[in-house]
């Protein structure tokens, strides 16, 4: 069953426009294989060349007298001189060059886990307005304002929220708010250390990243205590990053493992909701509370050859961009206290500007190391006819990622953030699947959810070797991050734990553009 938006296009029985859908639907038929055709042609360009300076030595057959022949006439030429010896300084240079540049180690990523927290915090919309009714500390006009957003959010009922926030009155104290991250952590490492047999004495290298909960001692040393990692391992612990800091913990890890030899590397990325559940009426503060829920996922990398052959995936790319020197990027996800002294992350009515600028200035990046040269030469055209020529009404060329990757893994950050990058990138349902259902199902679970939404790919079935995944994600700052995996082997659902194996052939579902909910009392 396909994914599919609740929508109501107008229907018509008219012939004549059904005659025209009709031409319409063949001419982009024909141009689509028009298209097909002018990639793989300009992909194996290099192939066809060679293939036609060589016919003439297939056609016309070489005999031994004109190889002697040849030799005879290019022995003088052949003989050592300046020209020679320069010439075989440069091969050897171009040589040693190119080793140094595929010196670097390979990246394995060995397997991951992401925490299904336990069903008691299951928490639905209906339950979180009525809690929010309860608090006491909202108007009236702003019950009804986050009614609204939850009924448009597209997250569903099956989220999980701490029942620090959930019970009456909530009780966001510290030591709630780490035994959430606690619990959040130490489920997703158990899974991934029990999936991969791997000991914690043997993990060399340690990440944890959470945004906004930030205890002393930090969450990377709480892990180091829990499982008694090793003296020397080399920890970290980002802050502050947002939601893109599960990337960031990747890159990261990547670049240490340049300088560790032979050693794993364990990235922990996950968000603590029980001290930032905002209680005020500043309604740019407001949205969150009605998208962000709780989970976590572990990630375990190798530089070991030795592990190659069971790992997932190796790590193909990493590429980082950093709007922050622009002061509209920079506040545009802006954690601070209201008039009335409460704390929240306000969300500024130019995300989703800031967020498209990001991203084109990703993909400007990622674009030549990812996309077939077919892509490039039609985006440099256009780009060439549009700045150079000054031919302004050429429509910019959007590159066509759907012949770079075969999956996509767009941060669920929420509804209109995937509606518009389904739109710019000119992305499919099913290519848009994975991030919408872990929206509905786990909501916005901030950096951990990019691994969600791989994890869904993996219950699915839809994982083949040789198969290119793009993470994508967004945070404060403002950053946007990719990475790029690809596929070590074919991912058998049947061999897999993870929390989606026992509901996924529920999915996918129908998410309604507008999910009423019915309240009983909201006094």
């Amino acid at each position: 069953m396909a994914y599919e938006v609740n929508k109501n296009p107008k229907e018509t029985n008219i012939p004549q426009d059904e005659e025209i859908i009709k031409n319409n639907s063949h001419s982009s038929v024909k141009f689509k294989y028009v298209k097909l055709g002018y990639h793989y042609v300009i992909s194996n360009l290099l192939y066809l060349i060679f293939f036609f300076l060589f016919i003439p030595f297939v056609v016309v057959p070489i005999t031994k007298q004109d190889i002697t022949q040849l030799w005879n006439n290019n022995y003088n030429l052949l003989k050592p001189n300046h020209l020679s010896i320069l010439t075989l300084f440069v091969f050897l240079a171009m040589l040693v060059s190119l080793h140094i540049s595929r010196g670097k180690k390979r990246v394995f990523l060995v397997d991951f886990a992401c925490c299904k927290p336990n069903p008691s915090f299951k928490t639905s919309k209906t339950t979180c307005v009525d809690r929010i009714a309860q608090y006491g500390t909202f108007t009236q006009q702003n019950i009804e304002f986050q009614k609204k957003l939850f009924e448009r959010s597209g997250v569903g009922d099956e989220s999980y929220l701490p029942d620090s926030l959930t019970n009456i009155p909530p009780n966001p104290t510290m030591e709630k708010a780490r035994k959430e991250a606690e619990d959040l952590m130490f489920v997703a490492i158990d899974e991934l250390l029990a999936k991969t047999e791997v000991l914690p004495k043997d993990i060399g290298i340690l990440v944890v990243n959470c945004s906004v909960f930030n205890p002393l001692p930090s969450l990377s040393a709480t892990v180091v205590n829990h499982y008694k990692l090793k003296e020397d391992i080399v920890t970290y612990n980002l802050a502050g990053m947002g939601c893109s800091a599960g990337l960031i913990s990747i890159d990261l890890a990547k670049d240490l493992l340049q300088v560790h030899p032979n050693s794993y590397a364990l990235v922990v990325s996950l968000e603590s909701l029980t001290q930032n559940w905002y209680c005020g009426n500043d309604r740019s503060m407001l949205i969150s509370n009605c998208l962000f829920r709780i989970g976590a996922a572990a990630i375990l990398l190798s530089n070991k050859r030795c592990d190659s052959h069971r790992s997932k995936y190796e790590l193909v790319h990493v590429v980082r961009t950093h709007k922050g020197a622009n002061d509209k990027s920079y506040r545009c996800v802006y954690q601070r206290d209201d008039e009335t002294g409460r704390r929240g992350i306000s969300l500024s009515k130019d995300l989703m500007v800031v967020a498209g600028e990001a991203l084109k200035t990703n993909i400007t990046t990622l674009g030549p190391l990812v996309l077939p040269i077919s892509e490039q030469l039609l985006f440099l055209a256009s780009l060439f006819g549009k700045k150079v020529l000054r031919m302004h009404k050429i429509k910019p060329y959007v590159p066509d990622f759907k012949l770079a990757f075969e999956h996509f893994c767009i941060h669920a950050g929420g509804r209109a953030v995937l509606d518009e990058l389904e739109k710019s990138l000119k992305l499919s349902q099913l290519h848009m699947e994975p991030s919408r259902m872990t929206l509905y199902r786990y909501g916005n679970t901030s950096s951990s959810s990019v691994w969600y939404q791989l994890a869904y790919l993996e219950a699915k079935g839809r994982i083949k070797r040789g198969d290119r995944i793009w993470q994508i994600g967004f945070g404060s700052g403002f950053k946007c991050n990719s990475a790029v995996w690809r596929a070590l082997r074919n991912i058998n659902p049947n061999e897999e734990i993870n929390p989606w194996m026992s509901e996924i052939h529920k999915f996918p579902v129908n998410v309604l553009q507008v999910s009423p909910i019915i309240m009983t009392n909201t006094k």
